[in-house]
């Protein structure tokens, strides 16, 4: 399929919208004061070592301490093994005899902050430039995964024969399948020159010093959106339009045909409704064509989606309807994970189906759909319970986590008491305040809502409760309340 990548820039923000067929398929925001960290190379110091969990809290300047595992301390790989792969020395050095506190450790952010968790880090470097990953610790030279079997040793060869007078361990990237030698020389000289960089400010700054950053998201989407796919990308911005011609023709020759300076005198997001999107990307529902609909909850541990045939009655039969609503959502969910960039465990409440081939149908077209992403993702089959679980690699916030915050009413529940059962708490509070002190009078400060009850349907209750203990209540309405807030003062 072919894509258009919309870049709408401001100083504080960077947008990127990657639309197929008129539909957005991914959104991309980046913002000047909050630009994620995975990539970025620390001088970082260990503050404290914990053998039972083995892991290592590491400061590297920011807020909060970052998290280093055994597993991802870097061990020089046994012959012919590759960089990532299960090592058995790893589990044979415990941490306390790698790593101490004080020491200053060259450390990689693996992922991203996120809530209260601090970043994850790795001692593995590795630098990623257009067509390949750079391992400066390793002598493993690998093919991508996605590069056809039959291919890799072939691939493989041709790249051990360009790296192998200085070392270091390679891997070539998807998008370098058809590079030419010439174009792979290029990456391989820009990458040394980074470590080299990276080496030389490790040996002259002080530790929690950043030593490398990785690139922006308006030169990501050259690096690692911009594709044989990819018709065009339009920037609306006349300066950043000129400093990407300029990093695409050192980096990504091939990327600078495809780039556009937009001139259009509408916002260039108008262009296929891309704010309504975004708005629609951060709602709990998400309504399909034939009229069923998908409610998506996000919470700390996982995400669901739970599959509703709404008001979608089209179908011959039932078992037709149910099957036609999960296959639109199989398509529905997989697109919306890449929307909010949903990571971590995912789990999809399909509409039961009674019929094997559907179930199997199903599946195959959400993982087809899966197969689509960037991102790696696992599914399952569908379980005892109807569910398919599934994974998908999580290194950055989502949309909401980047874009939201709690709600300040409900403290992010989702739901906040009825005026009712808020005035039933004041009323037993005020019971149990009266038999702790003798006040002249009780006065409620509460929102407008919870006065207007007490005033009208309550007030029988609250005229009984104020002659139960011998006490006036008074009622005072505060409009800048919540409807779960209020005081009761002892006048």
């Amino acid at each position: 399929m072919q894509d258009d990548i919309l870049i709408n820039w401001s100083p504080q923000e960077t947008r990127v919208a990657v639309v197929q067929n008129g539909a957005v398929q991914e959104l991309h925001v980046e913002r000047t004061l909050e630009r994620g960290l995975v990539g970025n190379v620390y001088l970082g110091k260990v503050v404290r070592v914990l053998p039972g969990m083995q892991s290592a809290f590491i400061d590297i300047g920011l807020e909060r301490a970052a998290f280093l595992h055994v597993a991802d301390v870097w061990h020089r790989q046994p012959e012919g093994e590759a960089p990532g792969a299960v090592r058995a020395t790893q589990s044979m050095v415990p941490i306390e005899k790698q790593v101490f506190e004080g020491q200053a450790l060259t450390v990689q952010v693996i992922k991203d902050p996120i809530g209260t968790k601090g970043a994850r880090l790795s001692t593995q470097i590795s630098i990623a430039g257009r067509l390949l990953v750079f391992l400066p610790q390793d002598d493993h030279v690998g093919v991508s995964q996605k590069i056809a079997p039959d291919q890799r040793n072939e691939l493989r060869s041709r790249l051990q024969g360009l790296t192998q007078p200085e070392g270091g361990g390679f891997i070539l990237r998807t998008n370098g399948e058809d590079a030419t030698d010439a174009e792979l020389s290029d990456d391989i000289s820009y990458l040394r020159k980074a470590w080299a960089r990276i080496r030389d400010a490790g040996a002259r700054l002080p530790p929690m010093s950043l030593l490398h950053q990785d690139l922006n998201l308006l030169q990501r989407v050259l690096r690692d959106l911009a594709g044989e796919s990819t018709q065009s990308i339009r920037v609306d911005s006349r300066e950043q339009f000129d400093i990407l011609m300029a990093f695409g023709r050192e980096f990504t020759p091939s990327a600078t045909d495809k780039l556009q300076h937009y001139k259009g005198e509408r916002p260039i997001f108008d262009l296929y409704a891309i704010d309504e999107e975004l708005a629609r990307a951060l709602g709990r529902r998400v309504d399909l064509k034939s009229g069923g609909y998908l409610v998506v909850d996000q919470t700390e541990a996982l995400t669901t989606f739970d599959v509703n045939t709404g008001g979608f009655v089209g179908a011959r039969n039932f078992d037709d309807t149910i099957f036609k609503t999960n296959l639109e959502a199989a398509q529905a969910i997989a697109r919306q994970l890449r929307l909010r960039n949903l990571g971590g465990i995912i789990i999809a409440d399909f509409i039961d189906m009674v019929r094997e081939d559907h179930r199997e149908a199903v599946l195959a077209e959400f993982r087809k759909q899966l197969a689509r992403d960037r991102v790696k993702t696992s599914a399952g089959g569908f379980s005892q319970l109807g569910l398919v679980e599934m994974t998908r690699k999580r290194t950055r916030e989502s949309l909401a986590h980047m874009l939201c915050e709690p709600c300040a009413a409900c403290q992010g529940k989702g739901s906040v008491k009825t005026a009712r059962s808020v005035a039933y708490d004041i009323l037993r509070e005020i019971l149990r305040e009266a038999r702790q002190f003798n006040p002249r009078e009780f006065r409620v400060v509460a929102s407008p809502k919870v006065i207007e009850l007490f005033l009208d349907e309550e007030s029988q209750h609250l005229a009984g409760l104020s002659e139960f203990i011998g006490k006036s209540v008074s009622l005072q309405s505060e409009a800048a309340m919540g409807q779960e807030q209020y005081d009761i003062i002892l006048l």
